[in-house]
C-alpha cells in the first residue's frame, strides 16, 4: 500500500473555505505566503492572520473539533489568544501539519493587513493571503524580535522576484514599526 504524501497546500485551501464560511476576516502569512510572493522554501506550518470575535471563536472551535476529530485544539488557548492579540495553533491529525492563528490587534498596521489581502486560488479554493508588502513588513518584524536570519532571506527573495512593490508603503510602516534601517539596507542590495 502506497503511503499518502502530505501536502499542507489542501489543508490550507481547507482552512481557507472555513475561515470563509464563518466569515472570518483572514490571511494567510509566514512561509506559506512566500509561496506566492518570493522564493519558495520548506515551511511545517501555517501562519494564518485572523480578526477574531468571541462567538466567532466557539464556531471556530466547534467547526475544527467536528471536521478533524483527530485534529487538536484548546478553547483555553484560542481565549488567552484573543485576550492577549497573541496566537494559538490547530494541529491536524491526519497530516501533522499545525496550524498557528495569529489574531490582530485593532492596530493600523493589522487592519492594513486585512484591506490590503490578495486572493489567490490553492486546490481550487479561494485563499488569502497578506500582500507582498505587508509580507515583508512581518518579516522585518519577525527579524527585528528574532534575529533570525531566514526571516531577511525571505525579504529579499520578495525584493528580488516582485518588481512592482510600494515602496512609499513600505517606507511609511517600516518608520512607525522601527524597520526603516534594516529596510533600506535590503533596497540599496536590490
Amino acid at each position: 500500500m502506497a503511503e499518502e504524501i502530505i501536502d499542507p497546500r489542501q489543508l490550507l485551501a481547507e482552512m481557507g473555505a472555513i475561515l470563509e464560511k464563518l466569515k472570518i476576516d483572514y490571511a494567510v502569512t509566514g512561509g506559506m505566503a512566500i509561496y506566492v510572493w518570493g522564493r519558495p522554501r520548506f515551511t511545517s506550518d501555517i501562519d494564518i492572520i485572523i480578526e477574531l470575535a468571541p462567538t466567532q471563536a466557539d464556531a471556530l472551535v466547534a467547526v475544527l473539533k467536528l471536521l478533524y476529530k483527530a485534529g487538536y485544539v484548546e478553547r483555553d488557548a484560542v481565549e488567552r489568544a484573543m485576550r492577549r492579540n497573541g496566537e494559538f495553533n490547530f494541529i491536524d491529525g491526519r497530516t501533522g501539519v499545525k496550524v498557528d492563528f495569529w489574531v490582530l490587534d485593532k492596530s493600523g498596521f493589522s487592519k492594513a493587513q486585512l484591506s490590503r489581502r490578495v486572493k489567490r486560488v490553492v486546490r481550487k479554493q479561494k485563499v488569502y493571503f497578506v500582500s507582498a508588502e505587508d509580507l515583508i513588513l512581518s518579516k522585518l518584524l519577525w527579524h527585528r524580535e528574532s534575529e533570525s536570519s531566514k526571516q531577511l532571506q525571505d525579504v529579499e527573495s520578495i525584493v528580488k522576484i516582485q518588481k512592482k512593490l510600494d515602496w512609499k508603503y513600505l517606507r511609511k510602516w517600516a518608520k512607525i514599526q522601527s524597520t526603516f534601517e534594516i529596510l533600506n539596507s535590503l533596497k540599496m542590495k536590490k
